[in-house]
């Protein structure tokens, strides 16, 4: 087996990490000890203990411990599953602990087959997901559990479980004449990115792959072991939790005037595979939203980053991306748009929808003009400033209030110019 499966913790106090809820005293850790666990669902990234901690649990419990893998499992195993499960209960009075792993691969369908099950306790679930159960698991099933959220190991517990594999003779490598270059572990334990099984992947191919110096000592440098992990695998799902945290720190960060924070998470997003077009529809939408009149510029370089992101593609778009992001980044902000149409959008969905006031309608008919539709309207481009203070609105409002900055200051300015002239009405007055 690989040496990732070989050096699985076989009881609990071989566990590392996961503190938060495993420490000595911790609520999960007494009741493991204790036998009595109720259904839980283990939750987070890849290499993190999911798996590894079902397994103390089956070193631990009296009951039986049942394993399936939602990728390889149907529902006729799983229903033989829990039909032996009931019969144990009948004649031996013995609980059934049943661990499925990648658990969110059951559909909807599958998954409420559990339900009766878990709820007379006929099963206690344990359930492990990289996904976030709130959106991948059925809202029953998640009312009959506690959610368990294991996070990216800390360096320290990686290099716990790297030195652990080093040294066991039986199970691990302590059995290769190794040496280890100083600081190497750690430098291995910072690029895994909280994950032990890569750690203990890389470790393991890079003692099997390097050969031994003129003393028979294999040598391994930090260069070998940063080798052997190939590409930086960064910790992100495109249709999960990750995605969404990423791009909402890639928005914040323009929104924030940050443009070295928004560069990094876009330069993660790219990296780990994320489409550049999603990228460029978020930077033209904040570019609008966050930037608005303030630099209407924004909005113009936002867009035609995502028209060359769709002519030219990977890798070179990269360049007009990071471009657009650090542009909006660093332009001055203005909400005031954004909120215009919020309110617009508000006042149409709760209040009595304003009709089009009768000069503004346009007279397409003889019939129509002799009977007032368009009377009284006046062409704007007949005044002074081209504007004239009349009546747009039945009941008046005010939804675009430009805030004094960059641009918008001048919009601001101009308007207040324009409102001076003559609209002198109060918002709420009707049209006559």
């Amino acid at each position: 087996m690989p040496l990732a499966a070989r050096m699985r913790p076989r009881t609990l106090e071989e566990f590392v990490g996961q503190k938060h809820f495993l420490a000595p005293g911790k609520l999960l850790e007494r009741a493991i000890r204790a036998d009595r666990l109720n259904s839980l669902i283990f939750y987070g990234p890849p290499g993190t203990g999911k798996t590894a901690l079902a397994y103390c649990i089956a070193s631990v419990t009296h009951a039986e411990f049942v394993t399936l893998n939602a990728t390889l499992s149907g529902v006729s195993e799983l229903r033989e599953v829990l039909e032996q499960a009931k019969t144990r209960a009948r004649i031996n009075n013995r609980r059934t602990i049943l661990f499925i792993d990648e658990i969110h691969r059951f559909n909807k369908a599958q998954q409420e087959v559990l339900l009766s099950d878990v709820e007379d306790g006929t099963i206690v679930l344990v359930g492990a997901t990289t996904q976030n159960p709130f959106f991948s698991i059925v809202a029953p099933l998640i009312s009959r559990s506690i959610v368990v959220e294991f996070k990216p190991l800390a360096e320290e517990d990686l290099i716990i479980i790297a030195a652990r594999a080093l040294q066991d003779t039986e199970r691990g490598l302590g059995a290769l004449p190794l040496v280890l270059e100083k600081d190497a572990l750690a430098v291995l334990a910072k690029l895994a990115e909280g994950d032990a099984r890569r750690v203990l992947s890389a470790l393991e191919l890079a003692a099997i792959t390097t050969k031994p110096g003129p003393d028979k000592k294999i040598m391994l440098s930090a260069a070998i072991l940063e080798e052997s992990l190939q590409k930086k695998a960064v910790v992100y799902d495109k249709t999960g939790d990750y995605h969404y945290d990423v791009i909402s720190a890639f928005i914040k960060s323009m929104r924030g005037s940050d443009p070295d924070a928004a560069v990094y998470w876009l330069a993660k997003m790219l990296y780990a595979g994320e489409d550049p077009r999603f990228i460029a529809r978020r930077i033209a939408i904040c570019a609008a939203e966050d930037v608005g009149n303030a630099d209407p510029q924004a909005l113009i370089l936002a867009n035609a980053a995502v028209q060359v992101t769709e002519f030219v593609g990977l890798p070179e778009c990269r360049i007009p991306l990071a471009q657009a992001a650090v542009y909006v980044a660093c332009a001055p902000k203005s909400n005031a748009s954004y909120l215009a149409i919020e309110n617009a959008f508000d006042d149409v969905k709760k209040e009595t929808t304003q009709r089009v006031p009768a000069h503004l309608k346009n007279p397409v008919y003889t019939e129509e003009k002799l009977r007032g539709k368009g009377k009284g309207y006046q062409y704007a481009h007949d005044f002074k400033d081209h504007y004239c203070a009349q009546e747009y609105l039945a009941v008046a409002k005010r939804y675009y209030e430009p805030q004094a900055i960059g641009y918008e200051k001048k919009i601001k300015e101009w308007l207040k110019y324009l409102r001076q002239q003559g609209d002198t009405r109060e918002p709420g007055t009707e049209h006559q």
